[in-house]
Formats: C-alpha cells, sequence, structure tokens
C-alpha cells in the first residue's frame, strides 16, 4: 500500500513566506528560527576575538534585510575550508515612492516604484497591502527602527474595463497606470470631519521649517496612521519609512493531490528557507561540530534583483569580510586533525586565501520549471520538472557559476541525503537532481554565483528549485521540492569536510 508523501516542509515553508512579505521580514522570521536553535547574535562593528569559539553557532545582519549565520567546527583551525549557502532574501515588487500622496477623480491614489524586473501586469486586481521598515524617534530621543505588516487590503490597482480598451496584448504604462487606489477622497474627509474646502486650507497652512516634509505631508495622513498603529508608535515621532506593497492572499498547498505551492515570492524566499533549515538540522545532533574542522555557513542577501551592487548586497564586502575574520580564527585548545589541509605550513597573512582556495559555494536561486503551454521555449533535454528535485544550472557564457567539479561534489552530497518522505519507497537513501541550460536562442539571468565566485575565488555552484511565473505576484512551485532541498544542504553541511579534500583539481 502507497503512502503519501509528507507535506511537513511544505507547510512549514508557508509559515515563513507568509510572515516575510519584506527582505526585512525574511531576515526576521531566520533569526526567530536560529535564536530557536542556538544560534547567538554577534555584531559587525564588535570584536569577535573573544566571542567566537569552535563549537559556537553565530549569526549577524547587515541593514536588517541581509543576514549571515555560521556554526563553528571543535576542530577549526585558521585557513580551513567554509562550506557555504548563498541566496537572497528579496524579490520583486512596488515600492512607496518618497513623496506617494495622489489624488485624482475622487480617488486617493499611492505612487509607487517598480523594483526589479516584475511581470508587472500580475499585480493588477490583487487584494494589496503594505509591509516595511519605519524609522521611529523613541521617547528617550534615540531612533530605532520598527518592522510594520498591515494584514488587510487597503490598496489595489485596477484594470480598465474591457469595453473601453479591447487591446489584443494588455499593455500599460509603468508611470501613470500602475498607481494603486486606497479609496475614495470624500471618505476620508468624512472619517476625518472636514469639508473638502476645510481639507485644501489646512493643506496650505505653513507649519515650522524642517529640512524634508514629514512623513504624514508626504503621505496620506491616514496612511501614515495606520501603519503607526500596526507599529504601536506615534505617527508623529516616525521619522521615514521603506514600505512596499505586498499581495494579502496566503501561500497555500494546491494542485488535485496537494503536489503543488501557490504563493507570492518563491523567489527567493524558499531558497533563503531552504538554507536556514539545511544549516540547522545539519546540526541537530549535539556532537555534529565534534569533529568537524570547516565552519557552516549560509549567507542571505539584498537587492539581488537589482544587481547586488549596494552595501548589504551580494556584490559588496559582506561575506568576503566574514571570510576573513572567520579565516584567522584560532583553534580550540587541544584539538587535533589529521586533515590535509590542516597540515598546511599557514602564515597568518595567507590564511583568508587558504581558506577560500578549498571553500565551496552553492549559489542558491530559484529555477525555471518546464511550462506545459510553451513547451518550445526550453531545451529538449534540459526540461526540469516539479518534484523531481532540485536543479542545478549550467551556462557556457558564465551566466551561472557551475562547473564540473561543483557538480561532483553535489551529486556526493545528494547521493548522501537522507532519503526523505518525498523520494519514492523504492529509493532506499539520496535526493535527485535535475540539470538546465537555457537554448542557444534564449536569453538567459543570473545569479549571485558568478560575482561571488570571481570576488573570492572560491568554488561555485549554481542551483535551484524548479518554479513557474518567475517573478509574478503569485508563483508556482512543488511542494515536495522543498523537503528535498532541505535534505541536499543538510548533507552538503554534513558531508563537505570529507567531501572537499576528495576532489582534487589543482
Amino acid at each position: 500500500m502507497s503512502t503519501k508523501p509528507s507535506l511537513q516542509a511544505a507547510e512549514d515553508f508557508l509559515s515563513f513566506v507568509n510572515d516575510s512579505p519584506t527582505p526585512f521580514h525574511a531576515v526576521k522570521s531566520s533569526k526567530d528560527r536560529l535564536e530557536k536553535a542556538g544560534f547567538t547574535q554577534i555584531r559587525e562593528r564588535d570584536s569577535w576575538a573573544s566571542t567566537l569559539q569552535p563549537g559556537g553557532k553565530y549569526y549577524l545582519t547587515r541593514n536588517g534585510s541581509s543576514i549571515v549565520a555560521f556554526a563553528i567546527g571543535k576542530n577549526w583551525k585558521a585557513g580551513n575550508p567554509i562550506g557555504m549557502i548563498g541566496a537572497h532574501t528579496d524579490s520583486c515588487c512596488l515600492r512607496l515612492k518618497p513623496v506617494s500622496k495622489r489624488q485624482s477623480d475622487g480617488f486617493l491614489q499611492v505612487a509607487c516604484e517598480t523594483y526589479g524586473g516584475g511581470l508587472w501586469h500580475t499585480w493588477f486586481d490583487r487584494d494589496l497591502s503594505l509591509a516595511g521598515r519605519l524609522m521611529v524617534r523613541t521617547k528617550q530621543g534615540n531612533i530605532e527602527s520598527r518592522l510594520v505588516k498591515v494584514e488587510r487590503p487597503i490598496l489595489r490597482v485596477p484594470t480598465l474595463a474591457i469595453h473601453l480598451d479591447r487591446q489584443e496584448d494588455f499593455k500599460f504604462n509603468k508611470e501613470a497606470q500602475l498607481f494603486p487606489i486606497a479609496g475614495l477622497v470624500a471618505a476620508e474627509l468624512n472619517r476625518q470631519g472636514k469639508s473638502a474646502e476645510a481639507a485644501k486650507e489646512e493643506e496650505s497652512k505653513e507649519g515650522p521649517i524642517e529640512p524634508l516634509a514629514a512623513p504624514m505631508q508626504r503621505h496620506h495622513t491616514y496612511l501614515v496612521e495606520i501603519v503607526a498603529e500596526e507599529a504601536g508608535v506615534d505617527p508623529n515621532d516616525i521619522l521615514d519609512f521603506e514600505l512596499v506593497l505586498y499581495d494579502t492572499q496566503k501561500a497555500v498547498v494546491g494542485g488535485l493531490n496537494n503536489e503543488l505551492i501557490f504563493s507570492a515570492r518563491l523567489d527567493n524566499l524558499m531558497m533563503s528557507y531552504c538554507s536556514v533549515e539545511g544549516l540547522i538540522q545539519s546540526l541537530a545532533s549535539s556532537s555534529s561540530l565534534e569533529k568537524d574542522s570547516t565552519i557552516r555557513l549560509i549567507a542571505l542577501f539584498d537587492h539581488e534583483e537589482i544587481g547586488s551592487r549596494t552595501a548589504q548586497g551580494a556584490d559588496s564586502n559582506l561575506l568576503p569580510a566574514v571570510i576573513r575574520r572567520l579565516s584567522v580564527l584560532p583553534p580550540s585548545e587541544g584539538s587535533h586533525s589529521d586533515k590535509s589541509y590542516d597540515k598546511l605550513d599557514v602564515d597568518s597573512a595567507t590564511v583568508y586565501e587558504q581558506t577560500l582556495s578549498t571553500s565551496f559555494l552553492i549559489s542558491a536561486d530559484m529555477a525555471h520549471s518546464v511550462h506545459p503551454n510553451y513547451p518550445a521555449k526550453y531545451e529538449s533535454q534540459h526540461r526540469p520538472e516539479m518534484n523531481k528535485g532540485t536543479v542545478i544550472k549550467i551556462n557556457a557564457n558564465a551566466r551561472y557559476a557551475t562547473n564540473s567539479p561543483g557538480i561532483v561534489l553535489v551529486q556526493e552530497a545528494a547521493r548522501l541525503a537522507k532519503r526523505g518522505s518525498a523520494s519514492p519507497a523504492s529509493v532506499k537513501n539520496g535526493v535527485p537532481l535535475q540539470l538546465f541550460v537555457v537554448r542557444n536562442d534564449s536569453s538567459c539571468g543570473s545569479t549571485i554565483g558568478p560575482m561571488l565566485s570571481a570576488a573570492m575565488g572560491a568554488r561555485t555552484l549554481d542551483l535551484g528549485n524548479p518554479q513557474l511565473s518567475m517573478h509574478s505576484i503569485r508563483e508556482t512551485g512543488g511542494a515536495h521540492d522543498v523537503e528535498y532541498a532541505i535534505n541536499l544542504f543538510e548533507s552538503f553541511f554534513e558531508h563537505f569536510e570529507e567531501l572537499e579534500k576528495k576532489i582534487i583539481v589543482d
């Protein structure tokens, strides 16, 4: 008698993605999981010399939207390898402009910028709300950040009725016709108990001179009041904010046999979630770090969708700086190891380079599933399917950083991974993998893999779970691929030390 595979991993992912409408929230969700697993927060601005110890588990954040977490093997020595997984926390979205207050023809509107290369037509006729970060002045005079997520739908981008424009292809101007409506002018004036004339007179009054107009002036007053109430602060204490629109419809398991996931932000919160869980599960045993001579690390970056060239993006110094500081950590007292890389003539001036030469990075970003309605868009022998395993992404022009030694290492990690409930009963162990290349006559996206590989010189491989509707407000993935990726990442961390020294190239 066959049994249905477990959806536990998929359902746990749904909680993660539903709680994470912005990179700030994704980092908080990751922090909560890491702290529950015994990780301790550290800060970049502090000295790590007396804090970090072999056998310890730590994490740090930058800008509240990127996070790096790592666990140090008890046999760690300066110059040893680091097994790494990199992903990103951001997704394509609409973001409020610095001055968002608009109104036209009796409607209140909110002006937005497009963030990333989204499929913007999918944002029409959705129940939208706001989430993000507020900068708030406290009673003590400090300025602190507060996360906010408005649960109820308050915004909508309406389409034009087909009777008024029978265009065959849906076309629109992103500046003029992608403005969400937030309500009616008359209803807001009625709420305030004001007439239109009184409201205009109040707006024309001059207040105290400030370097910038306050948020209550730059945005609709009630909008600011709503986010202030959600954050538990006074609206007048909000100095600025970074707010984005998100779809209030929850992520769900779908399909006739509950085999699919319908969700926003699969790209790339699924890989962020699997990275966090893979690291945590690799440390589930109290003895997991006892004989480990490596460091297990994940890095979740912001701003991948817009090129990564920010202080908290993958093209910054974030990961190299962390690795440089980790590479010189002294060993624990009395640690002994017969590993080949421990016998290197370690020079304090070059341990960073020695660490990078033996380290390995998995760049984890979602991949394309074959689309049944557009089969001609895919290379005939490289058509990834959902729930058939994580996809290794390859490109001859280095849009992905994958090469043969990396494929061999990840394949061995997949072979050694625990089977999991999603695998067929005939499979005793291991998780499946798939291969993907684009057609020669097709364009190809890229990831954080090539830029980090070039910046650090560490061996790198690109992979991700297959999905449909990438960059849409509502995407589709395989429910069982979540468990596959977690088990793959767990195995990578557990077996990296033994696999690294067996794959000899230089």
